[in-house]
């Protein structure tokens, strides 16, 4: 059994029929998530509830049809709720919340036959790129970590769940995704994400930040691996590859600033390799993306992250306030979005300055946001597009410590993945590389127009026929 190689897919299968057990391949998980705990990668690891569902898997497997995820060990981010385990949303005030269901989305996982072993770390409150995280850590040093690297960040939000895949501890697992959360991880990590178009997944069960913008998303080893989870989630059948010739994809150049050198090779060289198989790559503009997304990004972010955390902290019964929650944040970076943003409701002005935040959510939900869904739907029709493809993020894993949250390389991570989350559109995270001079992941991603989920699938599981898996981390 090589967990390096393993698949979501594969491991199903051989499940499926009897060539390994669950109990052995959740023991083989847990055994490689408690070897690293310098990744910081759970906030709960749930060793006995693991074992005893494998068990359970391994002693029913002979009396029906084979479930899409029967027996595979998964993991689950600690924003979305899992029943009997902690779901601390990443923050000391949550962290004795225990809810007695699960979430819709890891409700459907487990029914599909999954294996939950723990919840993941994340950046606080979902409220980053790092997963610097200062509130929970199993290793000597505090912040959600690298697989390639653990000098290096996991990104984040998702961070555990992105470290956990690319570390090869499991196959697959769930994050969520506000402006970039499952893709920036899987992108520094080495794995691949979909963010759904926004209201495919149900988002009930989740700690929010913005219900215009947020969205469960899968994250696992292949293409292969998240239409598995997709199809469980979403419905549909099986997806085949697409015929890479009557694929049409848009370039923005705009989408290729402040690129490392790793990076901008990895991508053309990608791009080289996607021609070559036939790919039609065309060269488009859009006018005006930044600026519609910057009046629509943070707007929407601060103004309903009030509104929503109040709704949910309420719904949970956990008897936390937004106060009590605020009060205990133990990022800096996240406390002092919280205290000088969210609370207040005011959105960052000119130099240092704060404004009221309602006029400008009002402006960006009447008129930036279609603005900028009509933006993407024009380019998508004018020019035939399947998608737009663009570096995910424009460098390589940074360094872990505290200012790897500065607001500064939170605009450079989200630079590209920011503006198909606030249109609500389908974006594919594919690792295409490891870095020439870094050796660390470097990854591309489709953004696809809104309900192309699928179609977006077929497209991912042709390139990775040519992209091929990274190779393992080097333990």
């Amino acid at each position: 059994m090589d967990l390096d190689q393993l698949t979501a897919t594969q491991a199903a299968a051989d499940l499926c029929a009897g060539k390994i057990t669950s109990k052995a391949l959740t023991a083989a998980a847990l055994a490689r998530a408690k070897a690293q705990p310098d990744l910081n990668a759970f906030v709960t690891l749930d060793e006995a509830g693991a074992m005893k569902a494998a068990e359970a898997f391994d002693a029913g497997r002979k009396k029906g049809p084979c479930k899409p995820l029967g027996g595979v060990p998964i993991v689950i981010k600690d924003n979305i709720e899992v029943a009997g385990l902690p779901s601390t949303a990443g923050t000391p005030a949550l962290k004795n919340f225990v809810p007695k269901k699960d979430a819709p989305v890891a409700a459907k996982l487990r029914a599909a036959g999954a294996i939950i072993i723990g919840k993941t770390n994340m950046h606080e409150l979902a409220f980053g790129i790092s997963g610097f995280n200062a509130g929970f850590k199993t290793g000597s040093e505090p912040g959600v970590r690298n697989a390639y690297d653990s000098t290096k960040i996991a990104g984040g939000s998702s961070s555990g769940t992105g470290a956990a895949i690319g570390a090869r501890i499991v196959t697959a697992g769930l994050g969520t995704d506000t402006g970039g959360s499952v893709r920036v991880p899987c992108a520094l990590n080495g794995c691949v994400s979909l963010r759904p178009t926004v209201g495919r997944y149900p988002q009930g069960g989740i700690a929010p930040i913005s219900h215009t913008r947020d969205t469960a998303g899968p994250m696992a080893s292949t293409v292969a691996d998240v239409a598995i989870l997709d199809r469980v989630v979403a419905g549909g059948g099986t997806i085949a590859p697409a015929e890479l010739k009557q694929v049409r994809i848009g370039i923005d150049n705009a989408m290729l600033a402040n690129l490392d050198g790793d990076t901008e090779a990895a991508f053309k060289a990608a791009l080289e390799k996607l021609k070559s198989n036939g790919v039609t790559v065309v060269d488009v503009e859009m006018p005006k993306l930044a600026e519609l997304n910057g009046q629509v990004g943070f707007p929407l972010a601060l103004y309903e992250a009030y509104d929503d955390m109040v709704a949910y902290l309420k719904k949970t019964g956990s008897g936390v306030s937004i106060e009590n929650l605020a009060k205990e944040i133990a990022s800096p970076d996240v406390k002092g979005t919280y205290d000088g943003l969210v609370i207040p409701r005011k959105l960052p002005g000119p130099d240092n300055t704060v404004a009221d935040a309602k006029p400008a959510y009002d402006a960006a939900m009447k008129t930036a946001r279609p603005a900028l869904q009509a933006l993407y739907r024009d380019t998508f029709a004018k020019n035939k597009l399947d998608a737009i493809a663009f570096p995910t993020v424009p460098k390589v894993a940074i360094a872990s410590n505290p200012d790897s949250s500065s607001l500064a390389n939170f605009l450079l991570f989200i630079q590209n993945t920011d503006p198909g989350s606030n249109a609500g559109i389908p974006g594919l995270q594919l690792p295409i590389a490891l870095g020439a001079s870094s050796k660390l992941p470097v990854g591309l991603e489709l953004d696809g127009p809104a309900g192309s989920d699928r179609r977006l699938l077929a497209v991912g599981i042709a390139m990775e026929k040519i992209f091929g898996r990274l190779p393992p981390p080097s333990r």
